[in-house]
């Protein structure tokens, strides 16, 4: 692997400047430099042009700071350093854009390492990170099926669901299907109650946005 260049963002001064130290002279950095704050971090990703961020998560607003690097620099690899493994603060950092994982009691070695697998496009992290991330990755799996089939509709809620959709109302539902209002207003109050909105245009969003996800439809019974 070449030399990176490595903006470490750390607003404590002596743990800032202890790891600077520490990590002088390493093979794998190029050029190394420091930030304590949101302003001087976007002003040094500007000016330094760093490959790879460290970013102390202890510093405060980290999260923001780590939002703000991502979208002033795409390509730039942040790599969270000094991670307590709390599942909502692994999710936060997933989401936000890391591509790596330090926990608190990482040495510099395993540092070294774990940007050296950041910058071959790999993540490496520990297992109980690993553990976190895929919890997330099957609860989202599960809510997008959730979605997409909420509750089981009838054949006939369906059709009638699909003409909520298209903005006909109950008379006009009537008229298209050849049943009564008494008969569509029961279809409709059950369509609501199984995909648990309140108003007829929530339903109408639900469906779009089940056939945006492009992973089918309530199943008929």
């Amino acid at each position: 692997m070449s030399a990176q260049r490595v903006l470490l963002i750390d607003d404590m001064r002596l743990s800032r400047e202890g790891l600077a130290s520490l990590l002088d002279g390493e093979a794998w950095i190029a050029a190394l430099d420091t930030a304590a704050d949101a302003a001087t971090t976007l002003q040094r990703v500007r000016e330094f042009r760093p490959d790879v961020i460290l970013l102390n998560l202890a510093t405060v607003g980290s999260l923001d700071i780590l939002g703000a690097v991502v979208s002033a620099d795409p390509h730039a690899c942040v790599v969270a350093i000094g991670v307590a493994g709390r599942e909502d603060e692994v999710i936060a950092c997933a989401e936000a854009g890391v591509a790596g994982y330090l926990l608190r009691e990482g040495s510099c070695t395993d540092l070294g390492v774990t940007v050296q697998s950041v910058i071959r496009g790999e993540t490496l992290c520990p297992p109980q990170i690993a553990a976190t991330l895929l919890r997330r990755v099957a609860s989202l799996a599960a809510e997008r099926r959730s979605w997409a089939t909420p509750s089981h509709l009838t054949a006939r809620e369906q059709q009638v669901l699909r003409l909520i959709e298209q903005g006909l109302s109950n008379r006009e539902i009537s008229q298209r299907l050849g049943i009564e209002i008494r008969t569509v207003k029961n279809h409709v109050h059950n369509i609501l109650e199984k995909l648990q909105v309140h108003r007829r245009g929530e339903a109408a969003a639900r469906m779009r946005a089940v056939e945006a996800l492009g992973v089918g439809q309530p199943r008929a019974r």
